[in-house]
C-alpha cells in the first residue's frame, strides 16, 4: 500500500493576503484558486519544486475557526520548509521581511530556522543532513 499526505489546510483570515505572502514572500507557487460561491474559494500553494504535499488556504468561517488562525499548534513549529539551499532561502525571506523567531542553527539533522507566516504560525526552514 502507498499513501501520503496530499494537502495541508491552513486557517487563515483573507484569500488574498495570505496568497501574496506565500507566493510573494516564500515563492509558492499558486496552483489553484477557484471560486467556490458564498464568499468560499479553493485555493492551493505549493513550494516551487514540491510534488507530494501542499497547502490549502482555508478561510475562517466561524469564530472557532477564527480564533486558531496564526495558532494552529498551540505556538509550536507547525510546518518544515525543506530546502536545496539554506542561506540563498533565508536570505531572501529575511530580505522580504518574514520574520525569524528562532535565529539559523546547524543541528545534527540539518541546518535551521524558524520562521514565522503573516499570521504567526512557526515554520522550520530546514536544509537537511544528506544521508
Amino acid at each position: 500500500m502507498k499513501q501520503s499526505i496530499a494537502r495541508i489546510a491552513l486557517v487563515v483570515d483573507d484569500y488574498d493576503k495570505a496568497i501574496e505572502f506565500y507566493t510573494n514572500k516564500l515563492d509558492f507557487l499558486l496552483v489553484e484558486d477557484t471560486d467556490l460561491g458564498y464568499g468560499k474559494r479553493w485555493v492551493i500553494v505549493a513550494p516551487q519544486g514540491s510534488s507530494e504535499c501542499s497547502l490549502v488556504l482555508a478561510k475562517a468561517d466561524n469564530e472557532d475557526q477564527a480564533s486558531r488562525v496564526g495558532n494552529q499548534t498551540g505556538n509550536r513549529v507547525f510546518l518544515f520548509l525543506y530546502t536545496d539551499d539554506f542561506w540563498r532561502d533565508y536570505y531572501k525571506i529575511v530580505e522580504r521581511g518574514v520574520k525569524i523567531d528562532r535565529e539559523p542553527e546547524k543541528m545534527p539533522y540539518g541546518m535551521v530556522a524558524v520562521f514565522k507566516n503573516l499570521y504567526g504560525n512557526k515554520w522550520d526552514l530546514l536544509e537537511p543532513v544528506l544521508q
